[in-house]
């Protein structure tokens, strides 16, 4: 399997790790309409193919007795299931993270949810494997966390239509903290001793954990929908679009991608997972920085909307026609 040991690479996986992370949502803003719990079983058919893709690629470049299939074939039943828990809890974890953001807004429920799973997921994954200095890692996990609540401050400001805060988008947002933090750790675990899973297997497992879990718990999501939309049904699912259908695997694509370099990174001798997971967890500000990106392309072509649909009046007027208002008052 291919596993980068030099510093540069493995720290290029990782903003490789970041960007993936922080865009794949961006995916759901091309299906209009399209409820998250649809939207979500093309999400995990997306992460398991790219898991097994990347397995059967990189995974499995060179071979040895870390790569994917023969890696899967010597680990043992106690490290599969340390992946397929992490998968479990990081579908739990997703699925609460979206409601608390319908519920409470992007600006609360990122720093309360992905901040506190930065907190707990670096101190849980130090405790496991403590790789890296301990002053420079917290300290970085300070700045970053900083970095996160002025990040929503900001597109709280930018919000046209604020959410109501409450109790409940609240708890939800602590829930999703909690249970995002410690889905890697348990990742580390399956990663870690003897007969362990390497980066590319821990990926396949995580993902059919992550397929698992979905099946019972988004299916009573589809039913009972924490922010009270409306009931969905799989009728409804193979009712949706083939764009729909298609983008949804993509962010689950683009959201798998993001994990396999981040648990190849986090394999590296000089990298381990404390370090791997903080610097994975920056894709907070890159999804934010996207969607200011979103907001001002949006208000740029309202602007320009608004332009030309004066100048049309204009030149309507210059031609000897009456212009609206005119037409009201006679």
């Amino acid at each position: 399997m291919y596993q980068p040991e030099a510093y540069g690479v493995a720290l290029l996986f990782m903003i490789g790790s970041m960007l993936c992370w922080g865009s794949w949502a961006n995916t759901m803003k091309l299906t209009p309409g399209w409820p998250f719990q649809l939207f979500y079983w093309d999400y995990v058919i997306g992460i398991i193919v790219a898991s097994l893709f990347w397995g059967l690629t990189l995974g499995s470049v060179g071979g040895g007795q870390l790569s994917f299939l023969n890696n899967i074939r010597d680990t043992d039943t106690r490290h599969i299931i340390f992946a397929l828990l992490g998968g479990a809890v990081f579908n739990i974890a997703n699925l609460l993270l979206v409601a608390a953001i319908e519920i409470a807004g992007l600006a609360v429920a990122f720093p309360i949810g992905i901040g506190l799973a930065l907190v707990v997921g670096v101190l849980l994954n130090y405790f496991i494997a403590p790789q890296g200095s301990p002053l420079l890692l917290f300290g970085g996990v300070i700045l970053v966390v900083v970095a996160i609540v002025l990040d929503a401050v900001a597109y709280r400001r930018r919000e046209t239509t604020r959410k109501t805060l409450s109790a409940r988008g609240i708890q939800l947002s602590l829930a999703c903290g909690i249970l995002m933090g410690v889905f890697y750790p348990l990742v580390t675990k399956a990663i870690t001793g003897e007969h362990s899973l390497g980066p590319y297997s821990v990926a396949f497992f995580f993902a059919v954990g992550t397929a698992l879990c979905a099946i019972p718990v988004n299916y009573f999501l589809m039913r009972k929908p924490l922010t009270g939309s409306p009931p969905v049904s799989t009728t409804d699912y193979f009712k949706g679009r083939g764009s729909w259908h298609w983008w949804g695997m993509v962010g689950g694509m683009i959201w798998c991608t993001g994990a396999v370099l981040n648990f190849v990174a986090s394999h590296a001798q000089i990298i381990g997972p404390a370090i791997s997971y903080a610097i994975g967890q920056g894709a907070t500000m890159v999804s934010a920085h996207l969607e200011r990106i979103r907001q001002c392309t949006s208000e740029r072509a309202k602007a320009n909307t608004v332009d030309v649909h004066f100048f049309s009046r204009g030149v309507g007027r210059s031609r000897g026609g009456a212009s609206i208002c005119e037409v009201t008052l006679r």
